[in-house]
């Protein structure tokens, strides 16, 4: 309860920003789209999000593809470097900082993990394999305040499965282990998490994630479950339609509490949004709402309190 509850307070706080205008992009050139009068024929890259207070997100392109993604940091951006290997993405690495808990604020300790990604049938993802290590800073004799140089703390193995819907071929289920890695001690997983999501044509409308500990191998009951479910879709263009898949799912699974985004997998923009905490005995949800603002070719601009900018591709 104590992560949604911070949760809550973060996006309250996002659902009263109001707009900021970043006006170029590295190159100095305009970014588009700035108001709901502005326009782009032809292709495009999604190229900021923005509030008021800060960037949240940029993108950078190796002509088509992604290539990198920049995300605020404790001290420097973080960054996400994207690998392919012809038409797919092969390797994810993350350098930098996450809000774990969801508290609003960036965790003290730095992030490091790389992510293996495999296809299976119909060139689908079915496999995630990630290798995590969190970092902090050593207390210096007689100091009682972490200086540099930064130390490794802990590490992690993670293994996520995907499953799709049988006919529709959507997302269907991510199944999740983890497990620390001990010097002098056999590797195990531990906890798992499960993800169920719930399409309605090409929008997702449900999802609900448990988490549980692993007992020889055997999954236990679940000790925390959230549900998140979106409501009244638009018909226009959602801004993460032009980001790949599978990087999407990826930032999905960056934190240990992070499906409010799963919206990010949908065609079109919910005004309607619902997180539930479905361990307490009378589930109550929060309900968040907000009105959208368009270009001249339907892509979402402003949802809220997010202002998404365009680039030419």
């Amino acid at each position: 309860m104590k992560q949604l509850f911070y949760f809550i307070l973060l996006v309250a706080g996002l659902s009263s920003i109001h707009s900021c205008k970043d006006l170029a992009d590295e190159d100095g050139n305009p970014l588009l789209d700035m108001n709901e009068n502005t326009g782009l024929n032809g292709p495009r890259a999604l190229y900021r999000e923005i509030t008021d207070s800060d960037t949240i997100a940029e993108y950078r392109y190796n002509g088509l593809l992604l290539s990198k993604a920049l995300t605020k940091g404790k001290y420097t951006n973080s960054v996400t470097d994207i690998s392919w290997s012809g038409n797919k993405i092969s390797k994810i690495t993350f350098y930098g900082f996450l809000d774990e808990d969801k508290d609003g604020n960036l965790d003290d300790d730095s992030i490091a993990y790389t992510q293996l990604l495999t296809y299976g049938a119909g060139g689908r993802l079915t496999i995630i394999a990630e290798n995590r290590t969190s970092y902090v800073k050593t207390v210096p004799p007689g100091s009682t305040t972490p200086a540099l140089p930064w130390v490794v703390d802990k590490r992690y193995k993670k293994l996520y499965n995907l499953e799709y819907a049988t006919g529709t071929d959507k997302l269907s289920k991510i199944t999740m282990r983890i497990g620390e890695e001990i010097i002098g001690t056999p590797f195990d997983y531990t906890d798992y998490s499960v993800s169920n999501y719930t399409f309605t044509g090409d929008n997702v409308t449900k999802v609900e994630r448990s988490y549980g500990a692993i007992n020889s191998g055997t999954f236990g009951t679940a000790t925390e479950k959230y549900g998140y479910e979106y409501f009244t879709f638009d018909k226009q263009i959602n801004p993460h339609t032009l980001l790949p898949f599978e990087y999407k799912v990826s930032s999905l699974l960056a934190t240990r509490v992070n499906d409010e985004k799963s919206q990010s997998l949908s065609i079109n923009n919910p005004r309607r949004m619902t997180i539930t905490d479905l361990m307490m005995p009378i589930p109550t949800p929060a309900v968040f709402t907000t009105n959208y603002v368009y270009d001249l070719q339907t892509y979402m601009t402003k949802g809220f309190g997010i202002n998404y900018f365009y680039k030419p591709q």
